[in-house]
């Protein structure tokens, strides 16, 4: 039977892996949960065939399993789209079963959205991109804490500038926050100062495994772009060669208008909800730099602006053109950011 061609579907979940196995008729031959091991499933599937064409869906954990089966073990696996693969279980059933089923079906039919399976080096870059974020959320969070307690305490807050050395030297002293508003404010200082250096930290770490990494050298060459954009883009992107068009690589930033469009109607309606979140924030950001120092995208902005079109709609139509305009520049330098991996 090693030559004999199955299809096999995998509905991932921490503890266990529902598998379906598929002969090239769609005959199940299989259908059972296994435990989430490599060794596992691969005894579980041998004795239906060698020649394994498997699919999982996209989700935490995934990349590492199909990883694992595609090298140690040979299959032919694939992480599949989970936007897509959602919209295609549209079962009256939801089951474990089912879901397998259907993955393993949608691949025998070749109709399956498959995702770019990022290699080791650039999962672990991602890890660090995505810690650090999280610590910025944290930070952003404690912040808004501090200024809700100031606003509800009406607080005067005086005229530097906020978070800076001198209104921080202030909030420190503050009076008029009441002895239990005084106590929270001193423990949401000290997270502050614990956030920063944990920042710091992870930045220190960032810079030390991207030193030379030729993908991120050139990408902080680029007008508009720092450390942490290049990084995040770097980790997020990995293969800038996987895209064939800068319209794809923005959508994959999640910087395509949605279209609502209707009869004879044609409108757009805010930015599509697929798409890479982080991405999506870093670009927006730099793109409100763009347009204050670079006078391409500030001649860009400022027409926007004269036909009527709101600060956030220009921020993320600036941000889409540099996106497109950055898929066109990747070729350049002895190490073309496309062939890099």
């Amino acid at each position: 039977m090693s030559k004999v061609t199955i299809y096999v579907g995998l509905d991932y979940h921490k503890a266990s892996i529902q598998v379906c196995v598929m002969d090239t008729t769609g005959k199940i031959l299989a259908n059972r949960p296994c435990t989430n091991q490599a060794e596992a499933l691969v005894k579980l599937v041998a004795p239906f065939g060698h020649d394994v064409r498997a699919a999982i869906e996209a989700c935490p954990g995934a990349a590492n399993l199909t990883d694992e089966l595609a090298t140690r073990h040979g299959w032919s696996i694939n992480l599949a789209h989970p936007g897509y693969v959602a919209r295609m279980k549209q079962t009256p059933d939801k089951t474990d079963w089912a879901d397998a089923r259907v993955i393993a079906d949608l691949v025998r039919v070749g109709y399956l959205p498959k995702v770019w399976l990022a290699p080791e080096d650039v999962r672990q870059l991602r890890a660090l991109t995505r810690y650090r974020q999280q610590l910025a959320n944290r930070r952003r969070d404690t912040k808004l804490r501090i200024t809700a307690l100031l606003r509800d305490t009406r607080v005067v807050e005086p005229k530097s500038r906020r978070w800076g050395r001198a209104w921080m030297d202030w909030f420190q002293t503050a009076e008029g926050l009441g002895s239990e508003g005084r106590w929270i404010a001193d423990r949401l200082i000290e997270d502050l100062r614990d956030i920063a250096d944990a920042i710091l930290k992870v930045e220190h770490r960032l810079a030390q495994v991207t030193s030379e990494d030729p993908v991120v050298s050139q990408l902080i060459l680029l007008a508009g772009v720092g450390l942490v954009t290049a990084w995040a883009l770097r980790a997020e992107i990995g293969r800038f060669d996987r895209f064939t068009t800068g319209k794809q690589m923005a959508r994959y930033c999640g910087l395509s208008p949605r279209n609502a469009s209707s009869g004879q109607r044609q409108a757009d309606a805010g930015l599509i909800k697929a798409g890479n979140e982080h991405l999506r924030t870093l670009i927006i950001e730099a793109a409100h730099r763009l347009i204050r120092y670079d006078p391409r995208w500030k001649a860009l902005a400022a027409s926007m602006r004269q036909a009527g079109k709101p600060a956030c709609v220009v921020a993320a139509a600036v941000g889409n053109r540099w996106v497109r305009w950055l898929f066109h520049q990747v070729a350049g330098g002895p190490i073309t950011l496309k062939q890099a991996a």
